[in-house]
């Protein structure tokens, strides 16, 4: 048995490290500087200076300047994806009239946000979730063809230097994330609750890069890419890659949540979330930063059917990611605020139909904006579309439906899919969940 444990615990921690020697990167949130290496994106000349050098040009654009807000725009929506609740399918009150403990309402409550009641004193609920995102478009631009023009440094619209570089950026980002959580009762009002992420993250990232010569024209000597099949070595296009994968433990979330009033069929519950730093960011695990998150859930229980509010406001510490990882200075992450508005539906004893509508606000976030560009140099023009980043505050909507299944006593399966309503921010456009709950 050990030494199975020990097999399995190694080949989980070589994961990263595996990933990482084949692609050559230094960490997942530097992939978008190390994909065209150490120096940017360089092109060979046969064009001989004055000291008798040979003339390496560099090309700059906004995709390579900024690769910060890159890491801030895409990281700081990774790292705050819709999270399974904590709180328990199953939950009860005191009833004097018996002395006894009974379910306080008839549906198993929500999957993604939260409802007024609480577990019950002395009662303990597990559950685990799985969630898988693959992210598909970052402020309405797919993450398949980013365009981004590289000019040439000391750009002027005159010779060579007129040159640019355009290139389609096909970018995949994908996140597997396992939770597991545990919730207690301490009292009839107050709950406590841990939850643990084991998270899977891989970032691609493909560039095709192609020379517009504006400036140059049919001489291929000024600006090339090495290449053995074109002629003369003198190719002008290029293809540059990197990825990468990591695997480890996310930002561990402990939770206290109590009731502030329950009158009949209505219950007020506010709370707090601290989200701790555990998660790696430099390999997109974590935020790398604190976060506290105070909540406030109501919730009443209309016949079949369970209606719920809830507002919350995630303040963020300092993390790399938004700062410079490779410098090791912290940058302020962004804050956000959360709306939503859903509704349990019970069908039957044994099933609970779950629906809610997720509003977050990003607070002065990092936005990618596409715009046309013209090249124009002496021997002509070419359009095309370039992409820059402004710091904005924006919605995001989505929705979920799903169900909660009592399969067994005090066992509920969970499925939901939560889907994308705007283009705003980084978005998926479905991501399915599959989890499971004992309550004992």
């Amino acid at each position: 048995m050990r030494k199975t444990t020990f097999t399995v615990a190694l080949c989980l921690s070589l994961i990263p490290a595996a990933a990482f020697a084949q692609t050559r990167i230094s960490s997942l949130s530097t992939l978008f500087e190390d994909i065209f290496g150490p120096n940017g994106l360089v092109v060979s000349s046969d064009d001989v200076q004055l000291d008798g050098t040979n003339h390496a040009a560099h090309f700059n654009s906004s995709f390579q300047s900024d690769f910060r807000l890159m890491d801030i725009a895409l990281t700081s929506q990774l790292t705050a994806v819709p999270v399974p609740s904590p709180a328990s399918g199953f939950t009860y009150k005191f009833d004097p009239a018996t002395g006894t403990f009974v379910r306080s309402t008839r549906s198993f409550g929500p999957i993604l946000t939260e409802r007024g009641e609480t577990i019950g004193r002395g009662r303990i609920a597990f559950g685990t979730n799985l969630q898988y995102f693959s992210f598909d478009q970052l402020d309405g631009v797919s993450l398949a063809s980013v365009p981004a023009v590289f000019r040439h440094d000391a750009y002027r619209t005159t010779a060579g230097r007129s040159d640019v570089i355009a290139t389609e950026n096909a970018i995949t980002a994908n996140v597997t994330q396992f939770t597991g959580a545990l919730t207690y009762g301490v009292t009839d009002r107050i709950d406590v609750s841990m939850a643990v992420p084991l998270v899977q993250t891989s970032v691609t990232l493909v560039s095709n890069a192609t020379i517009e010569r504006v400036g140059t024209g049919a001489d291929l000597g000024v600006h090339y890419f090495l290449d053995p099949n074109a002629l003369g070595g003198h190719g002008t296009t290029h293809q540059f890659s990197a990825s990468g994968q990591a695997t480890g433990i996310g930002d561990i979330v402990l939770r206290t949540k109590g009731t502030v009033f329950r009158e009949g069929a209505r219950s007020l519950a506010a709370g707090l979330d601290v989200r701790l730093p555990s998660g790696d960011e430099r390999n997109l695990l974590g935020s790398g930063a604190v976060g506290v998150r105070p909540f406030a859930a109501f919730s009443a229980n209309l016949g079949a059917a369970s209606p719920r509010l809830n507002v919350a406001y995630q303040w963020n510490g300092d993390s790399l990611l938004a700062g410079d990882v490779r410098e090791g200075v912290k940058g302020d992450m962004p804050d956000q605020l959360f709306l939503s508005a859903g509704s349990d539906l019970s069908v039957n004893p044994h099933l609970s139909l779950v629906f809610d509508f997720i509003g977050q606000r990003f607070l002065k976030s990092p936005r990618l904006r596409t715009f046309p560009f013209t090249a124009v140099g002496p021997l002509g023009t070419v359009d095309l579309t370039d992409l820059r980043f402004d710091t904005d505050s924006f919605w995001t909507s989505s929705g979920s439906a799903g169900f909660k299944a009592n399969v067994a006593p005090r066992l509920l399966v969970n499925f939901n899919l939560h889907f994308a309503l705007s283009h705003a921010g980084l978005t998926d456009r479905v991501t399915p969940l599959l989890g499971m709950e004992w309550s004992f």
